[in-house]
C-alpha cells in the first residue's frame, strides 16, 4: 500500500470517491443538526482546490481505497473563521502553519485495517514537520457514539508530541411548542 498526496484530483477519481463519500456521510443527515454532506459540485470543488491536500491511499493492486483531506489555507473551509485561529496562533498564522483536517473515507473492504492508519500517519508527519496547529470538527454523534475524537487523539499522541484540546462548541437548541400556558384575553 502507498499514500499519495494530490493537490488536484482527476475527474474519474473524484467521481469514484464521491460515491464512497455519500455512502459514508449520508446517514449523518438524520444524526447531526449541522449539514454534513457536500453536494457533488461542492465535493468536486474541494477535490480540485489546490489549498486542500488530498491524501489518497492505494492498495497493492493500485486501486484508490481511502481519502483524507487537509486544508493548508483556512480560507478554503467555508464553515470556519480563519481570524479566530490567527488571533490565537499568530506565529503559526504568520508562517502558514494553520491547517484544517477535513474528512477521511475508507472503502468498506478496507475498514478496520491499516488503511486509516496509513492515511492519518502521513498527515501527522506533515503536521509535525510544519509544527502546525490543526483544527477539525466532529459531530456529536460521531464523537459520543463512534468515539472518533478519542480515536483521532490516540492516533496523534502515539506518533507526535501534540496537545489536543477542545476550542469551541456549537450547540443546537430546539424549542417545541405545545400551545399556550394561559388564556390570552381579547382587547
Amino acid at each position: 500500500m502507498r499514500v499519495e498526496v494530490l493537490q488536484e484530483m482527476p475527474d474519474d477519481l473524484i467521481e469514484e470517491f464521491y460515491g464512497l463519500y455519500r455512502a459514508a456521510f449520508e446517514p449523518l443527515r438524520t444524526l447531526a443538526a449541522a449539514r454534513q454532506v457536500l453536494s457533488a459540485v461542492e465535493f468536486a470543488e474541494e477535490m480540485t482546490d489546490d489549498r486542500v491536500e488530498k491524501y489518497v491511499v492505494y492498495d497493492a493492486g493500485g486501486r484508490a481505497v481511502a481519502l483524507s483531506t487537509l486544508a493548508t489555507d483556512l480560507s478554503a473551509v467555508p464553515w470556519i473563521e480563519p481570524a479566530y485561529f490567527a488571533a490565537r496562533y499568530p506565529e503559526h498564522a504568520a508562517r502558514g502553519a494553520l491547517f484544517y483536517l477535513g474528512f477521511t473515507l475508507v472503502h468498506p473492504d478496507h475498514q478496520g485495517g491499516r488503511v486509516f492508519t496509513l492515511s492519518i500517519a502521513a498527515i501527522i508527519r506533515r503536521l509535525t514537520e510544519a509544527r502546525a496547529v490543526v483544527a477539525y470538527d466532529i459531530c456529536a454523534h460521531n464523537d459520543t457514539v463512534r468515539h472518533l475524537g478519542a480515536g483521532l487523539e490516540r492516533a496523534q499522541t502515539a506518533k507526535a508530541d501534540v496537545t489536543v484540546t477542545t476550542v469551541d462548541a456549537q450547540t443546537y437548541y430546539l424549542a417545541q411548542y405545545h400551545g399556550t400556558r394561559m388564556q390570552l384575553t381579547a382587547a
